[in-house]
Parts: structure tokens; sequence; C-alpha cells
């Protein structure tokens, strides 16, 4: 589990194929406690079992299906990734619950910027459209962020400068893809109501809502 605060912005080393999936490699540093073989690390917002511990990171082994879901599929050596450690039992939570486990690699429709803040457009699939609304909360490529706007098939944000400055967002541009995770309490709530109402599911994605001027 994570918080979507990015500890640290760390560099793929090195990406090779590996028992039908991949095998990263990176340049980490996470804080003081030594990382630990086994532990979870989130890197770009995908939840990743440390494998081995190297002198200057770690590496991870990545599935076929977190490569179908993610944007991992993408990453080359000299990348640069957000990488977050697995929350603590009693850890400050400054995000929301983040469990790694993206729903979708989507595209970023457009990137304004507005003063020193970044708007940014997300496609949403109607399939994660009830599972998003205005104050909300959504991860993108692992960065905790609240929804701004959400319209027929897209989601705003709003990038405060702290963000841009401590995450691979300010890379990010219009067109390229992203890993999209909505709230899990929503997919709960959602699952609930859809298990004592068919069809309500539905009615919670439709219209559009817009944030406060």
């Amino acid at each position: 589990m994570f918080s979507g605060l990015v500890a640290a912005i760390g560099q793929v080393s090195s990406v090779r194929p590996a028992g039908g999936g991949l095998r990263l490699e990176l340049r980490a540093t996470l804080g003081a406690e030594p990382l630990k073989v086994g532990e979870s690390i989130a890197v770009q917002g995908v939840c990743l079992t440390a494998s081995a511990i190297l002198a200057d990171g770690f590496a991870a082994d990545v599935s076929p299906e977190s490569l179908a879901r993610t944007t991992v599929r993408s990453l080359r050596a000299g990348h640069r990734v957000n990488l977050e450690r697995a929350l603590k039992l009693g850890d400050r939570l400054g995000g929301h619950l983040v469990s790694g486990h993206v729903d979708a690699a989507v595209a970023l429709i457009s990137v304004r910027t507005r003063d020193a803040f970044r708007a940014v457009r997300i496609a949403l699939p109607g399939g994660l459209a009830p599972e998003v609304v205005v104050k909300g909360s959504v991860a993108v490529d692992g960065v905790s962020l609240t929804v701004a706007a959400v319209g027929e098939g897209w989601l705003e944000v709003v990038v405060v400068p702290a963000t841009l400055a401590a995450t691979t967002l300010a890379d990010r541009r219009a067109g390229d893809l992203v890993n999209l995770e909505t709230d899990m309490l929503a997919k709960y709530v959602r699952r609930a109501v859809a298990g004592h109402r068919p069809g309500l599911g539905g009615l919670l994605g439709g219209g559009a809502w817009h944030a406060e001027d």
C-alpha cells in the first residue's frame, strides 16, 4: 500500500526480457533505511517487488499482466521514474490510499500551463468513469492528485509547482501515456452499490462535473 507521495525520482539503468516479462534495474536512493529483497516499491505507480538489491539501487521483475496494462512496457535505459516505498502502519497519509495496481495506461489529452501550475486533461475510459468524481483522488504515474473536473471521456487535474519539481509529471506532454489508478474506496463503493441495485453502477458515470472557479 502506498500514499501517492513520491519519495524520489529514480532512473532506469537496464531493461531486459526475463521469463516472459521484463527485468528492470533502477538507480535509486530511497531514504536512510536500506532496501530489502521482497520489499514493495511503486515504480511509476506500478507496485513491483525488489528481487535484488544493487550497489546503486534495485532490480525488479515485471509480469506480463503488468506489461499489458501499464507504461512499464515502454521504459528504456535512462528514463526517469517516480518511486515510493510501501507505507508502514502508523505512517502519515499525506496523499490517499494507493494500491499500485494500475487500472489502465491512458493518454494525456492536453497539458496547459497556468502561471506556475499545470492543468492536465487525461483520457478516462468509460469503464472507470464511475470511480472518478470531482474533489476525489486519482493516482497518475503513482502521484496522488485531486480531480478538478470530469467530463465525457476525460478527467482533469491541476499539478502544483512542488509536485512538478518532485515527480516526472513535469516531463509529460500531450499524447504521452500515463498510468492511471482510481480511488480504491470508490471501487469498493461501486461494487457494493451495484451488488444491491443492479444497473445503478452505470448511472454513476453519467454527465459531467466541473470544479468551482
